[in-house]
C-alpha cells in the first residue's frame, strides 16, 4: 500500500497533460461557484458545477443501463485514459468530470455489480492507502451513475463541511451508542440528516460493526440497500454511514419552476450539494434544502431502530 497516494497524484498530473477532456474540465473548477447556508450549528454548501450534469441526470434504470456501454470497463474508456493498480482487483482512474481538485474513480477490473459488503475490506484498505483523501461509496439506488460496475470515488479533503464540523455535530446532535477499546459509534441527527459515525483503529472491529449495520439495513430495504459512505483515515478510520430513504426528491421530477435537478449522493450528504444547472444554484432556498433532505434521509423510526440494535449488540459483545 506504500506510495499509493503518490501514485494517484502522479497519475493526475500525467493525465492533465495527456487527456484534453480532463484538462479542460479540471480547469473549469476555477469557475465553480458556491453558496453557503447556515443551519443551527452547521452549514450546507451549494456548488454550481455544470459539468456534473452527466452524473446528476444519469438514467440508472435497468433498461437504460442495458442500452449503453459501461464507461468504467477498459474496452470502453477513452484511449487517453490511463490508470494505476490498486491490488489485483482494482484500478485508480482520474474522474474526467471532477468535483474535487483531485478526483479519482477506483473501479474493479472486471465488470461486476455495485455491491459493497464483499468489498468493504478493500474499501478500508483503499482509504488507508489514499490518506489525506476522502474515499466515498454510493449505492446503486442512491447516487452511483454506474450501478452495474463496482467502484468507489476519492477526493481531496476540505470540500465538504461535515469534515470540519464533525466534532461540533457530535457534541450538539450526537448520541454515543458504543464506546469500547477499539470502537466508537455515534448516532447523529442534526435536523437535516440522520447518520452513523464509526471510528476505530481496528479494521476487524470496524468490519464487524459495519456488517451488523449493513445487514439490518438490507433486511429492511432488500437487495443492495440505499446507503452513502464517506471514509477518512488518519491514525485510524472515521466512517460516516448515511442510510437513505429515497434516491431522488420529488423536485427532481417536476417541470418548470418547481424542478430542481439535484440527485443527492455521498458528497451531498457530506454537506456540499452539487447543482449542474445555474437556475437551481441561484434559486435554491434553505426551505428547499430542508425539504429535499427530509425526503432522502433515513426515517426517524428506522434510524432509531438501527441505533437500538447497534447499542445492544455491539456493547454487549465488546467489539
Amino acid at each position: 500500500m506504500a506510495g499509493l497516494r503518490d501514485k494517484a497524484s502522479r497519475l493526475l498530473e500525467e493525465q492533465k497533460k495527456a487527456w484534453p477532456l480532463l484538462t479542460t474540465n479540471w480547469g473549469l473548477l476555477d469557475q465553480v461557484r458556491n453558496r453557503e447556508f447556515q443551519f443551527d450549528g452547521y452549514s450546507i454548501r451549494v456548488q454550481f458545477n455544470p459539468e456534473r450534469i452527466r452524473s446528476s441526470a444519469a438514467r440508472v434504470d435497468q433498461a437504460s443501463i442495458e442500452k449503453r456501454s459501461c464507461f468504467l470497463c477498459q474496452e470502453n474508456r477513452p484511449p487517453e485514459q490511463t490508470s494505476v493498480p490498486f491490488g489485483e482487483a482494482y484500478e485508480i482512474l482520474c474522474n474526467p468530470f471532477p468535483i474535487f481538485r483531485e478526483h479519482f474513480t477506483i473501479a474493479t477490473r472486471d465488470h461486476t455489480p455495485q455491491v459493497i459488503l464483499p468489498e468493504f475490506s478493500s474499501y478500508l484498505d483503499l482509504s488507508r492507502g489514499l490518506h489525506n483523501l476522502v474515499v466515498f461509496y454510493n449505492a446503486p439506488a442512491c447516487g452511483a451513475s454506474a450501478p452495474d460496475h463496482m467502484h468507489f470515488q476519492a477526493g481531496n479533503r476540505g470540500l465538504m463541511p461535515i469534515e470540519a464540523e464533525t466534532a461540533s455535530l457530535r457534541m450538539q446532535y450526537g448520541t454515543e451508542l458504543v464506546q469500547t477499546e477499539n470502537l466508537r459509534i455515534d448516532a447523529i441527527e442534526d435536523g437535516l440528516r440522520r447518520f452513523f459515525l464509526l471510528e476505530s483503529t481496528s479494521k476487524e472491529s470496524l468490519e464487524r460493526a459495519y456488517s451488523l449495520l449493513f445487514n439490518h439495513i438490507a433486511a429492511y430495504q432488500g437487495a443492495e440497500p440505499m446507503i452513502n459512505l464517506l471514509c477518512y483515515f488518519q491514525d485510524g478510520w472515521q466512517l460516516f454511514l448515511f442510510p437513505r430513504e429515497k434516491h431522488r426528491p420529488w423536485q427532481y421530477f417536476e417541470e418548470g419552476e418547481k424542478n430542481i435537478l439535484l440527485s443527492p449522493a455521498a458528497v451531498d450528504m457530506g454537506g456540499t450539494l452539487i447543482t449542474p444547472l445555474e437556475k437551481d444554484f441561484v434559486s435554491i432556498s434553505a426551505e428547499d434544502i430542508e425539504d429535499i433532505f427530509s425526503q432522502v434521509t433515513c426515517s426517524g423510526e428506522h434510524f432509531h431502530e438501527l441505533s437500538r440494535l447497534v447499542e445492544s449488540k455491539l456493547n454487549v459483545h465488546g467489539t
